[in-house]
């Protein structure tokens, strides 16, 4: 498997593998918003489904969703 590269990242090498890795900021914290919901999603991966019509239904009750 080839590893890709991110152009927009700056790379410390070591003996001639990519050791570090320097990312601009906001790709840093979109990188942390990612696994954020990652960690989101596995402690909620149990829970019970909820249907969209019910959801709908909740949401307009709450004069969250107008239409």
């Amino acid at each position: 498997m080839s590893k890709v590269l991110n152009p927009k990242a700056e790379y410390i090498v070591r003996n001639g593998v990519p050791s570090a890795v320097i990312l601009p900021l906001a790709e840093y914290e979109g990188l942390l918003e990612d696994l954020h919901d990652l960690a989101v999603l596995a402690r909620r991966k149990d829970e019970p489904l909820i249907p969209l019509a019910e959801v709908k239904k909740r949401l307009k009750r709450d004069a969250t969703l107008r239409r």
